[in-house]
């Protein structure tokens, strides 16, 4: 059996301007710094993904770019997974995210999912065999790291404990 390692990060700060869609809000300063904070940590330890799987919601994608960043300059060691924004990860339930989690390809050991809550917090949750978690949630660039053997296939409730928490600030 295959051991995976399964990162869940609640998107950065995130700014609520006038005239400014829930899918198009940008990251606050402070939402930049925590983002390459999150980077670093990771980086720091050993987290380093194989494949990315992000909102497409600017707040998300704003908040890889800052991880990438930080990940990079924190160990030129750690290549470039790759890249995917699911659409799915945006306001379709923490179901909908176990359904793209369970969805990766075989030959992926590490996966880092950026996305939103409620569904990012209660996705850990679930997953979680005790059902551990602050109840409150995933704070902004809040990070859930959940190991487990097996197949991301076969990934379900009560089958990826979590091993660390990091709620970055930069």
């Amino acid at each position: 059996m295959t051991s995976r390692t399964l990162v869940l990060l609640r998107h950065a700060k995130a700014d609520r301007p006038d005239g400014v869609g829930d899918l198009e809000r940008p990251l606050t300063e402070r939402g930049h710094a925590d983002a390459a904070a999150a980077g670093a940590w990771l980086a720091h330890h050993g987290y380093a993904p194989d494949l990315v799987i992000c909102s497409p919601a600017r707040r998300t994608r704003q908040t890889w770019h800052g991880v990438a960043v930080a990940m990079a300059e924190a160990s030129a060691d750690l290549g470039a997974p790759a890249v995917r924004y699911e659409p799915g990860l945006y306001a379709e339930g923490h179901h909908a995210l176990l359904s793209v989690v369970k969805a990766v390809p075989a030959e992926t050991s590490a996966v880092l999912l950026v996305g939103h809550n409620p569904d990012i917090s209660l996705l850990s949750t679930m997953l979680d065999p005790d059902g551990a978690g602050d109840s409150d949630g995933l704070r902004t660039s809040g990070l859930a790291v959940h190991r487990f053997t097996g197949e991301w296939s076969s990934l379900g409730a009560g089958a990826a404990a979590v091993a660390d928490t990091h709620t970055a600030r930069g």
